[in-house]
Formats: C-alpha cells, sequence, structure tokens
C-alpha cells in the first residue's frame, strides 16, 4: 500500500457519492483518473488490504429486518458451521470470537418475518441453537480509522 493507496481509504471512509460518475468525482478530488482509481480499489480488495467496498443498508429502514446471532460451534466442526451459515444469502458477516458463543454473524432480510425464518432454517441445517439478539437501540458511532 502506497501513499495514495492510504488517501483513497482515507478518502473513501467520508463517503461515496451518488451520482452517474461516482468513481470520476472521487478520482478529480483525489487528482487521479477515473481508471487507477478503479484500478487501486480492485487491487486493494485483490489482495485483501480491503475486504469489502461497497454500500451499506439498513434493512429496517427498507421494510425489511436485521438482527445479531450467535450459535455455539463445535471446534471440530467450526469450517463446516460456517459454510453452512455462509451459504444463506441473508447472512451479511460472520465473525469467530472467543466466547461460549463463538460464532457470531448478521441476519438482513428483505421483510422482517424473514428473520425468524432464516434463523429456524439454519438451526435445523447445523443443528445447533441460534441465539438471536435484535438491537433494542441504534448509535451512530462515525469511526474513521486513518491508513
Amino acid at each position: 500500500m502506497d501513499e495514495v493507496d492510504k488517501q483513497i481509504i482515507n478518502h473513501l471512509q467520508g463517503g461515496f457519492p451518488v451520482c452517474d460518475s461516482p468513481y470520476q468525482v472521487v478520482a478529480e478530488q483525489l487528482g487521479l483518473t477515473e481508471a487507477s482509481l478503479i484500478y487501486r480499489i480492485k487491487r486493494l480488495l485483490d489482495t485483501g488490504l480491503l475486504s469489502r467496498f461497497g454500500p451499506l443498508f439498513h434493512a429496517e429502514q427498507m421494510g425489511g429486518g436485521l438482527t445479531l446471532a450467535a450459535v455455539k460451534a463445535p471446534e471440530q466442526q467450526f469450517d463446516q458451521i460456517t459454510d453452512i451459515i455462509n451459504s444463506f444469502p441473508e447472512v451479511a458477516h460472520n465473525y469467530a470470537r472467543s466466547h461460549e458463543l463463538n460464532m457470531w454473524f448478521v441476519i438482513a432480510t428483505d421483510l422482517p418475518e424473514r428473520l425468524s425464518e432464516v434463523i429456524d432454517e439454519i438451526q435445523q441445517q447445523t443443528q445447533l441453537r441460534v441465539y438471536n439478539m435484535p438491537k433494542i437501540n441504534e448509535y451512530f458511532v462515525g469511526l474513521k480509522l486513518q491508513a
């Protein structure tokens, strides 16, 4: 990662324009060409320096459902359980944790009632209890990490 890559990462944490040519707008703001910006973002993703680049949607504000869930995955089956849970398109994130509930994941659905269906399906396929932890309150923390 060079200084230009760092500038791109730092800049994009402030938002991405919604317009006909968003990459062109950002490229101009950074003094780059659109092609160079797109190439650099792709390279950062391909090398794993960025794990994700894309929009964040608020499922609930769009009429859907959202919850945090966890399971107690047996260590010897952890990878298999991960594959099963990640096979659901509604699972947005999946993280290993050092806790009795050692696998945590976010479920986002297009309809609120789909949440319980996905949880039931995960329980059936994994044979594990899914602990559903819906949010009570939401707080925005404008965390920006400088590259």
